[in-house]
């Protein structure tokens, strides 16, 4: 048995925090802002930093791999039983930018505590969850006596994320022997909260495009040609206007085709939560809820797919009137997708419906950018159920499930490695993740570590328990 003492970890935990601390706030002073090409060899001095500190933490292999954007580091420990797992934990080490007159209190490169609070551009997202992970590590092999981990452990932090990712996949894809896995730890989530910790069982795709609709070759006389020749922007609001049926429902043909439903069970934990819708809408600037019909709020921006008008435009914009019949207009839109949707069939799903709705005499074009599959780990998985149990006994109460709304490349990892994704993140709706002043809970922070502190132990035992 792999178990680690709970009073062990505590210990250690306590008795390391000042240098844990330490050595996060020297890694945060490196603004490693992967958007803005000045702060290119930050992003190399970051990666570098991390390799180091990895390899102090023990691990026998560190490498820094180079993309043709910015570095990720990646490292390795295999664990001394052969048969253990293997888990591999993804995360990212560049940041969002940052500067003083953006509305932060204090310079966001030079960290700071507060009230039990660190305060810094990337405390958050991601380098304090990536980071919580080395002292967990240690806590894990002091408290067992071990000089290996439980499982045989990698970890693969990227450095391009918060520029989307471009050459992430490419890279899982070219070394996916190195990165080959039996599950996947994404430490760049939250909870719902500081009282009601939880664990993230799934995040949504992405699908995006631009249609551009052309009419005349210039823009004409509305007296003259109007109701008489067809209006490219008429076109796209009628598009629009298509989009949805009566239920709030998308109306492409096949968009809903092969998705995962919803248990009954996922539908009662979600309730559960101590949701306040108006609180929400607060908080999204909004004055009522809507969406498909049939659905909890939660539900819908959490389990259910959608299509979204980004911005819509054509024609005279300025002061007064302009009677024309505008030459051209153009449609943004974005779909969030479910587990059992497949980006490229949505892609040929809306192309073809696009090409429906438009007029004669309205040449269009579409184009999509780069798609994000959907990922999805069933409550009753194994691996999931060792992250919930190593967290209960962090945070010495029942965790709850979530899912999020939004789209990252964990999903990449699930397809290409065909690993599920767990997701393990202590990050808090109040930690402001590309905000000004963004900062970690400390107390959270730590739960973070004695949660991996037990983890690998719990998922070693649970491997070899399964049939």
């Amino acid at each position: 048995m792999s178990q680690t003492p709970d009073s062990a970890v505590r210990a250690y935990v306590e008795t390391h925090r000042t240098a844990f601390l330490d050595d996060l706030m020297e890694w945060l002073r490196i603004p490693s802002v992967s958007a803005q090409p000045e702060h290119a060899a930050d992003v190399r001095r970051s990666a570098d930093w991390l390799a180091a500190k990895l390899k102090e933490t023990g691990f026998p292999t560190t490498e820094v791999w180079m993309t043709a954007g910015a570095p990720a580091v990646f490292a390795e420990w295999p664990a001394a039983e052969p048969d253990a797992p293997t888990v591999l934990v993804y995360g990212h080490h560049d940041v969002q930018p940052a500067a003083r007159e953006d509305g932060w209190h204090t310079d966001p490169f030079e960290p700071v505590i507060r009230e039990n609070r660190l305060h810094a551009r990337g405390a958050a997202d991601d380098k304090g969850q990536v980071f919580f992970h080395t002292l967990g590590l240690r806590a894990h092999l002091e408290a067992t006596g071990r000089t290996s981990p439980a499982v045989h452990l990698k970890f693969l932090i990227e450095g391009e994320e918060e520029s989307g990712s471009p050459h992430f996949r490419a890279l899982v894809e070219e070394r996916a022997d190195r990165l080959a896995a039996d599950a996947v730890i994404v430490s760049d989530t939250g909870m719902w909260s500081e009282t009601t910790p939880t664990v993230c069982t799934g995040m949504r795709g992405l699908v995006e495009c631009e249609i551009a609709f052309a009419g005349p070759d210039q823009d004409i006389h509305s007296g003259s040609f109007g109701g008489a020749v067809p209006n490219p922007a008429a076109a796209a609001a009628r598009l629009v206007a298509a989009l949805h049926d009566e239920h709030a429902r998308v109306a492409i043909p096949g968009f809903y085709d092969g998705i995962v439903p919803l248990t009954d069970r996922e539908r009662e934990l979600f309730a559960e939560l101590p949701f306040d819708e108006q609180e929400w809408l607060r908080s999204a600037k909004s004055h009522a809820a809507h969406g498909e019909d049939g659905y909890s709020t939660l539900e819908r921006i959490w389990a259910r797919p959608t299509a979204e008008v980004n911005g819509i435009g054509g024609g005279y914009q300025g002061a007064g009137g302009k009677t024309i019949i505008p030459s051209s207009a153009v449609l943004k839109l974005s779909f969030r997708l479910v587990a059992g949707q497949d980006p490229e069939r949505i892609e040929r799903s809306v192309r073809d419906w696009t090409a429906d709705q438009v007029p004669a005499g309205i040449r269009h074009t579409i184009t999509f950018s780069g798609a994000t599959r959907p990922c999805l780990t069933p409550l009753d998985h194994p691996a999931l159920q060792s992250v919930a149990r190593s967290m209960g006994r962090a945070f010495g109460q029942e965790i709850r499930f979530t899912r999020e709304g939004g789209s990252g490349p964990a999903a990449d990892l699930q397809d290409v490695l065909n690993a599920p994704v767990l997701f393990l993140g202590i990050s808090v709706p109040s930690d402001g993740w590309h905000a000004p002043n963004e900062k970690v809970e400390l107390d959270l922070l730590l739960k973070g570590v004695e949660t991996t502190a037990y983890l690998w132990g719990d998922l070693a035992d649970s491997w070899s328990e399964s049939p």
